[in-house]
């Protein structure tokens, strides 16, 4: 069995820190786009009427664009993404229900400058069909994963 390494990365923290461990551990790598890129404007969390916030408060799906070809033969997923509002970005939660998750470990990490990790992994887990096990936690490297 093998290991990938998936992420969304908003601004390149977790991109950076993702292609790190994923190196590191000789892992496949996968990145989580959006259908519909976001903008700077997008992201702006501070503004309570963007993309990003109306996505999170309205609990709304958010497509991706592309696939994980052979899913199957991945026992371990790492899922790395930035924390918005205490969990996952939507489009994490709609990329993980395109999958079946049966028998797999999933390992979230978030990239965070002020954030805690919160009810992460509880929150993503119904996304998670058939999930082993799952666990979240916040990182600032590659070597904390």
């Amino acid at each position: 069995m093998a290991t990938l390494v998936t992420f969304f990365s908003a601004g390149g923290a977790t991109a950076k820190v993702a292609k790190e461990y994923a190196e590191k551990i000789g892992a496949d790598v996968f990145e989580i786009v959006p259908e519909k890129p976001y903008t700077k404007a997008d992201i702006n969390y501070l503004n309570p009427v963007s993309r990003c916030n109306r996505e999170q408060m309205g609990g709304k799906d958010v497509p991706v664009a592309g696939r994980i070809e052979n899913f199957d033969q991945y026992d371990t997923v790492y899922i790395g993404f930035p924390i918005w509002y205490g969990q996952a970005p939507r489009v994490i939660h709609t990329f993980a229900q395109g999958y079946d998750w049966s028998g797999k470990d999933v390992h979230l990490f978030a990239t965070s400058a002020a954030s805690g990790i919160g009810k992460t992994a509880e929150k993503l887990s119904p996304s998670l069909k058939g999930v082993l096990s799952v666990d979240a936690k916040r990182v600032r490297g590659a070597d904390e994963i």
